[in-house]
């Protein structure tokens, strides 16, 4: 069974008098473990199909399905334990809470599910996890105004993973970082990908993504283009 498939699921916006078609029939399917590549140009249609896929949109019409559970016939409670349980994310412009030091920002979506918090103990090792992965040990103290944008995303992604999701979303993760920085954070995501067999789905224009994905998903004017699994 598909962990994401998309049945011919349309987004309509409207503007003034007319509608803005931002997703036009999209149907696919996304393995466990995949390292998929939504990718396209501006205006394509990535993010919104990304935000559909996270719960944050909803579908104008067809079928957005999550470990074979239509999201369209779920209860907001449910879709909320459904964001904080099996769906992790990574925004482009990071959203760390600034008052929050890095230990504290990763800790976060912990605090938010605190009814159903586990041993106090295994979580404060498992987010000191993170951060060693993540290779801020040295700055664990720091708050996001004292971190550079390649430490901020390395925090974004430990929090995105706190929760042991099962689902990464990454909206154009590289888009703030440069080269050098945006290859290691690729680098961090794909070994966690391989490692823990985590899905990362990923909305990008970054050719250096793509290259990575073993799972290629191409849209252009809201149409898929191009779905294909490569063999690596």
């Amino acid at each position: 069974m598909a962990i994401v498939e998309l049945k011919d699921v349309h987004k309509t916006y409207p503007l003034g008098k007319t509608e803005v078609h931002a997703v036009r029939g999209v149907s696919f399917e996304i393995k466990k473990g995949d390292f998929v590549s939504i990718a396209g140009p501006s205006g394509s249609g990535k993010s919104t199909t990304l935000n559909m896929i996270g719960c944050i949109d909803t579908a104008s019409a067809g079928n957005v399905l999550i470990n074979g559970v239509d999201t369209k016939l779920l209860k907001d409670r449910t879709i909320t334990n459904l964001r904080h349980e099996t769906l992790g994310f990574i925004f482009q412009s990071f959203n760390l809470i600034p008052v929050l030091n890095v230990y504290e920002n990763i800790e976060f979506p912990l605090l938010l599910g605190k009814g159903k918090r586990g041993n106090r103990k295994e979580e404060k090792e498992w987010i000191e996890h993170l951060i060693e992965e993540v290779g801020l040990s040295d700055r664990i103290k720091n708050k996001s105004n004292e971190l550079s944008g390649g430490q901020r995303q390395r925090v974004a992604i430990a929090r995105a993973l706190v929760t042991r999701p099962e689902i990464v979303l990454a909206d154009e993760p590289t888009a703030n970082l440069d080269s050098k920085t945006g290859e290691d954070i690729l680098n961090l995501m794909k070994r966690i990908n391989r490692e823990d067999n985590t899905t990362f789905i990923f909305s990008t224009h970054d050719a250096t993504i793509v290259e990575m994905a073993d799972h290629i998903i191409r849209l252009k004017d809201g149409q898929v283009i191009r779905n294909e699994r490569i063999s690596r």
